[in-house]
């Protein structure tokens, strides 16, 4: 790849759909980028896999987007931020091009936590890969030495989104079940991190079954406002961002059955292309 200055959309990459939550937050709070998402929907999901294979796939990803034009990339994958992010900006940037970004969404979420928590004792609800790779403890440690942070997997509450039954009874039941498997940790979390982009879809339900004077912390906004401060400390970066107000959806799977699901995460309709990234 050469090194001459890309200009071109903020290309968005998730392994499914609930990345589609962060790239809502982008455009509601910088509506005048022009932003490019690619699901990964065909090998999804990736919470399942070894760090090697999400390493693997995000990286093809991110080239695949670079190659699109695009001079800066989110994850806006928890899983792919914790398995992948660390290595691809020390390992491969630099070999890729020097002049583009790679950011990820763990770090933004984490930088919060700290003017949430008055007990420095952090919950952590996440995919199973996520909580294994102990990457909310590693980054919430670096930043807050002090902090306690207490991870809980919830293997069901991606599927509940994703074969809409986040309303159902079902989810009544996982939810208050996992948030009830999280407090009994360590009775002084009073902040939980919703560790995943799929779980906003679960906030009403979070928000029931969560004891009065507990922070949820989402990451959409928090990611939005971080890549607008982002962008005001680097304007050479954010000259190098198309201004036309414009979204395209990239999928590895079936494009029809992507856009029925993207919309219920975007809140509007959705067209997609597929897109072959090997």
């Amino acid at each position: 790849m050469n090194n001459e200055l890309s200009v071109g959309p903020i290309g968005v990459f998730d392994s499914g759909f609930g990345g589609l939550s962060i790239l809502r937050e982008m455009r509601r709070v910088l509506p005048q980028y022009d932003y490019l998402f690619l699901g990964d929907n065909a090998r999804a999901p990736y919470g399942v896999r070894s760090f090697e294979l999400v390493y693997q796939f995000t990286l093809q990803a991110v080239k695949h987007l670079f190659a699109a034009g695009c001079p800066l990339v989110i994850l806006a994958c928890n899983t792919a931020s914790a398995k992948a992010l660390r290595s691809i900006q020390q390992r491969d940037l630099p070999q890729l091009d020097a002049t583009r970004r790679v950011l990820g969404v763990i770090r933004p979420t984490v930088e919060r936590v700290g003017e949430l928590s008055r007990t420095g004792h952090i919950g952590v609800f996440g995919t199973p890969g996520t909580i294994q790779s102990g990457s909310y403890d590693i980054e919430i440690t670096k930043l807050h030495p002090s902090f306690k942070v207490f991870g809980h997997a919830c293997p069901m509450w991606v599927p509940l989104v994703e074969y809409r039954e986040s309303d159902g009874p079902g989810a009544d039941y996982f939810v208050r079940k996992d948030i009830n498997a999280l407090l009994a940790q360590d009775p002084d979390i009073d902040t939980v991190i919703l560790g995943c982009t799929h779980y906003p879809l679960l906030l009403d339900k979070i928000s029931r079954y969560m004891p009065a004077g507990i922070h949820i912390v989402a990451q959409g906004g928090i990611v939005a406002e971080s890549l607008a401060e982002y962008l005001r400390r680097h304007p050479e970066m954010a000259s190098r961002c198309t201004t036309g107000g414009t979204c395209r959806y990239l999928t590895t799977d079936d494009p029809d059955r992507f856009a029925e699901m993207a919309s219920v995460f975007t809140g509007e309709p959705v067209t997609a292309e597929r897109e072959q990234i090997v």
